[in-house]
């Protein structure tokens, strides 16, 4: 049967894509490509998930953008330290049995929900 297999990629308009891609590498250490974007294997822990939310949601505030982007990340606190060396602090933290999250918002106004998946075993 034909079906999806996961998700391949996540795409968005901004009003300065290089200033906006060079953060991302500066802040939270994305290996931006010449072409401008970044390519991720598969991780190895985790998941990707695909997710509709009510459109009355709040879970994307202070953004008002309608998607949030979620990267997984292998410490959290390294990535948080990292941002905040850039003036960058986070507007949340929470620890679920599924792992810890914290939530940046990116100089284009999108929120960012950094997730460390709880460890296996």
């Amino acid at each position: 049967m034909a079906k999806v297999l996961g998700l391949g990629g996540v795409f968005f308009k901004a009003e300065d894509p290089k200033g906006l891609a060079a953060w991302y590498a500066r802040v939270l250490g994305i290996k931006v490509e010449d072409w401008g974007g970044a390519m991720f294997a598969h991780p190895k822990v985790g998941m990707t998930n695909w997710s509709p939310f009510p459109a009355d949601t709040r879970y994307f505030e202070p953004s008002t953008a309608p998607f949030m982007i979620n990267l997984i990340v292998d410490d959290l606190d390294g990535v948080l330290a990292k941002a905040a060396g850039e003036g960058v602090e986070p507007t949340g933290r929470q620890d679920e049995e599924y792992g810890r999250f914290a939530w940046l918002v990116d100089p284009a106004g999108f929120k960012v929900e950094l997730w460390q998946p709880a460890a296996e075993g």
